[in-house]
């Protein structure tokens, strides 16, 4: 196998990029998934100009995606070999020099090149250190297995450094050659993957299977050796997402999952063996035993593992195709048979993958623009389409939320099958971050996988007592965050045209849990930052029309009354379109709430956000910088998350005028300069959600062109290319879901509402088309440039519009958008009071 070289000929920007392809047309040859088996097929290059094709269309988005990007600067990506929405996610695991945690939330830092394995499972850009999955490492080792690797507690010997010269990560594909001289091709299909290691001539080969090492730790694992079958199957017990914090210290027993995974190879093994601890048992074929979920010391030098040999001296490639199950290791076999055909290569699986991602790419078609433009662009659409991430089996099974988690025994739900009409099983909802944006890109791009996902969701409150979780991982409960985030998801997606999920049965399910009081809101488990209720104290908030700072059992006063009022908004426009108009009225009402903690007396007569205590008096002392009564976020950032009702806020603010001009000491320090990065408590922060719709909150307050250059400015400079590329953690897509929508001039306006806020778009072209769904939408700004970041002037479906906004039927019928750029602010533009969004 050759170096990987970053600059080399082979991993050039190659032909495709634009244009519709090399020259200019043709056919090629590529290997795609028929019937789940992987098989050759021609298909066209487009041609330039043909027909339905736009001339300067990119032709291959996935020859634009980096997914290093963000994998610096705590935007917690991972850059390893996965699909649009696949349970396979194969990456690297590096290490600083500590078994038990890594140098960044998801296993992989792009400044630290040392890597102690590459596991199977990730979840892309959550917070939480240590993070969510990186199950079963899988190590080449060159050298001779003579002690535990899991005694190897600072990753001395059975790690190996490398350099990112011989590193090349593209969708569905990762390679690395290793310092050791091992190299490493990974390519996967939805649930399986293929690996081609080739090791250095004359020494010796080995691949650790470290099952109990996944990035929070085990409760248990196992790993059983079958030569004569060239076989490696085991499982690994895990979860606690967010590691000892969860519920309060106690692991959250509810988030525990078991992968299953079945690796077979090409070759026979020279020579095998398991460790426990730090027993290394040569020629042994099982072991067992989990490292639990601590750090440090506690958690060093515990696990198990094996390993499996191989004589290079005649042949020193190995393939190995894997399999993976969160139901049953039959499972694990049954998706790499349905999935990996029998002699495909990791090149094979990864030409099918790329011809999927190129698919998924295509929902957004641009034209025009630079090099480092598109790059950040498909990438962050490329990010955005990672999640939700597929649990169930291809016979439908999955593993059930629920189960006892004082049960010593088995935490874990029962196996379940996909319902009628549902297509698979989807899990991993960041909701607190994902309402705002992610959720929307899903449901323009993706109706279909967001009709499946609701039903996800509410497939597990059905099995969770009625109580829907606002932070799931697999099957897991998390409670991480604040707020209702489901009912603001649920709501947006039917209000976007998504109907294929049982509507009616989740609308009553949401609407009962945020109007009947549940026991688990009394609780303090989890507290702060994983409180157990999803509505905490209820009937008080219902009685007091604000969540009590001193009695909420929540994270804050403030930043609950303030989610929950959006969540309420959004049920009450879902309640409206079904028809419910007594629901209707009333949670409308509630989404009013927000004006309870606003206090217009507070910041010396400024008026802010500012969490209250039962008797009604507000929490002191208060500093707009502070995050007290609030959650990730400060006071100065919370007064602006009211994008249910903006007018209302302006009002409360003392109008339009003074509120703009307060959001412009948002946006900018006291000189005048930018403040878009982030460390300034009083001002936006880019890399966190309660802020991320600002910028879009001028066009509400009749100065549009302040949106246009606020925008344009956060576009230009907190996002861009290289690892560094994103502002922070890109919390499951939902960053990358905001640069989509900022380059393509629209926004979601608030959630429960099809609506979509306006801005320069950064492209001369996009067609915008939903998956098995008809009404693509076109944006067209034929002077779009650097220097042109204004708009002069708006058609809509080829008929002057001048508002700032339009409504939900461009999203579902689909249509056309005309953009008229200049190169200075149009003042007069979709600025009359009775045309500003309301």
């Amino acid at each position: 196998m050759s170096v990987f070289s970053r600059g080399s000929a082979v991993f050039g920007s190659g032909p495709g990029r634009s244009g519709g392809g090399a020259g200019g047309g043709g056919a090629g040859v590529v290997a795609v998934v028929v019937g789940g088996l992987i098989a050759p097929l021609l298909v066209a290059t487009p041609v330039a100009g043909a027909t339905g094709v736009h001339a300067g269309e990119v032709g291959s988005p996935s020859a634009y995606v980096d997914p290093l990007i963000g994998s610096s600067n705590g935007g917690n990506t991972y850059p390893g070999a996965n699909l649009p929405f696949g349970m396979i996610a194969w990456s690297p695991t590096s290490t600083a020099g500590d078994q038990t945690n890594t140098a960044a939330a998801n296993g992989y830092s792009y400044n630290t090149t040392r890597v102690r394995g590459f596991s199977l499972t990730h979840v892309n850009g959550a917070g939480c250190h240590p993070g969510a999955a990186g199950d079963v490492p899988i190590m080449p080792f060159v050298g001779e297995v003579d002690s535990s690797p899991t005694a190897d507690t600072k990753d001395q010997k059975y790690a190996s450094g490398f350099s990112h010269a011989n590193e090349k990560a593209e969708p569905g594909r990762y390679r690395v050659k290793l310092d050791s001289g091992a190299s490493t091709d990974l390519a996967v299909s939805e649930r399986a993957g293929v690996a081609d290691f080739t090791f250095p001539a004359d020494q010796p080969a080995n691949l650790l299977f470290r099952v109990s090492n996944s990035l929070n730790g085990s409760k248990d694992a196992h790993i059983d050796i079958d030569a004569k079958n060239r076989k490696v199957t085991g499982w690994v017990e895990t979860g606690a997402f967010c590691g000892r914090r969860a519920n309060g210290g106690s692991n959250n027993r509810k988030s525990y999952y078991r992968l299953h995974f079945t690796a077979s190879f090409d070759r026979a093994f020279s020579a095998v063996g398991t460790w426990r601890d730090g027993t290394l048992s040569p020629g042994a074929t099982t072991a067992g035993g989990g490292e639990g979920y601590l750090t440090g010391a506690d958690r060093a030098g515990r696990g198990s593992g094996g390993y499996v040999s191989f004589d290079t001296r005649d042949d020193n490639d190995v393939r190995m195709r894997l399999g993976i199950s969160y139901v049953s290791l039959a499972g694990a076999e049954a998706n790499l048979r349905g999935e990996i055909a029998p002699r495909a290569s990791a090149a094979d699986v990864a030409a099918a993958g790329r011809a999927v991602w190129d698919r998924k790419l295509r929902g957004v078609r641009i034209s025009g623009g630079s090099e480092a433009q598109r790059t950040t662009f498909y990438t962050a659409l490329y990010h955005a389409l990672q999640q939700p991430n597929l649990i169930s089996d291809r016979d439908g099974r999955y593993p059930g939320m629920g189960g006892d988690p004082d049960d010593k025994a088995d935490a874990m739900g029962e196996t379940r099958r996909v319902v009628r009409g549902q297509g698979a099983q989807y899990s991993n909802f960041s909701g607190w971050d994902q309402y705002r944006a992610q959720v929307q890109l899903l449901a323009l791009l993706e109706p279909r996988v967001a009709g499946d996902f609701a039903q996800s969701l509410f497939n597990f409150a059905r099995q969770n007592g009625g109580v829907w979780d606002r932070w799931v991982h697999i099957s897991g409960a998390t409670h991480v965050m604040t707020g209702d985030p489901t009912a603001a998801t649920l709501a947006t997606f039917y209000a976007m045209g998504v109907r294929n999920f049982d509507v009616e049965g989740a609308y009553a399910s949401l609407y009962r849990q945020a109007t009947v009081p549940h026991p688990d809101g009394l609780s303090d488990a989890g507290c702060p930052g994983q409180c157990e209720g999803q509505r905490p104290n209820l009937a008080q908030y219902l009685d007091s029309h604000y969540a009590a700072h001193d009695v909420c059992h929540c994270w804050g006063g403030a930043a609950e009354t303030l989610e929950d009022a959006v969540a309420d908004s959004a049920l009450a426009h879902w309640a409206k379109l079904l028809g419910r108009e007594d629901e209707a009225k009333e949670l409308a009402e509630r989404g009013g709430y927000w004006s309870n903690v606003f206090n217009p007396a507070a910041g010396n007569g400024v008026g802010y956000a500012q969490a209250r205590n039962l008797d009604g008096s507000w929490v002191t002392p208060f500093d707009p910088a502070s995050e007290r009564g609030f959650a990730q976020g400060t006071s100065a950032t919370y007064t602006w998350m009211v994008p249910q009702d903006v007018q209302g806020l302006a009002g409360a603010m003392g109008g339009r005028e003074i509120a703009a001009a307060r959001l412009d000491g948002f946006f900018h320090k006291p000189d005048g300069s930018w403040s878009l990065r982030g460390g300034d408590p009083l001002r936006y922060d880019a890399t966190n959600e309660p802020g991320i719709h600002a910028p879009w909150l001028y066009n509400a307050l009749g100065q549009p062109w302040k949106t246009q250059e606020t925008v344009r400015e956060l576009v230009n400079t907190v996002y861009g290319t290289g690892p560094a590329g994103l502002p922070g953690n890109d919390d499951l897509g939902t960053m990358s879901a905001w640069y989509v929508f900022a380059a393509l001039g629209i926004y979601p306006q608030t959630p429960g509402r099809a609506d979509l806020l306006l801005t320069s778009p950064l492209f001369p072209r996009a067609v915008i088309a939903p998956a098995g769904r008809r009404g693509a939408i076109t944006v067209s700004a034929p002077a779009a440039s650097t220097a042109n970041p204004y708009i002069d002037s708006v058609r809509l479906n080829g008929r002057t519009h001048d508002a700032s906004w339009v409504d939900g039927s461009l999203v579902r019928k689909g249509g056309s958008l005309t953009f008229g750029l200049t190169d200075h602010p149009n003042t007069t533009w979709a600025t009359a009071s009775e045309r500003l969004p309301r």
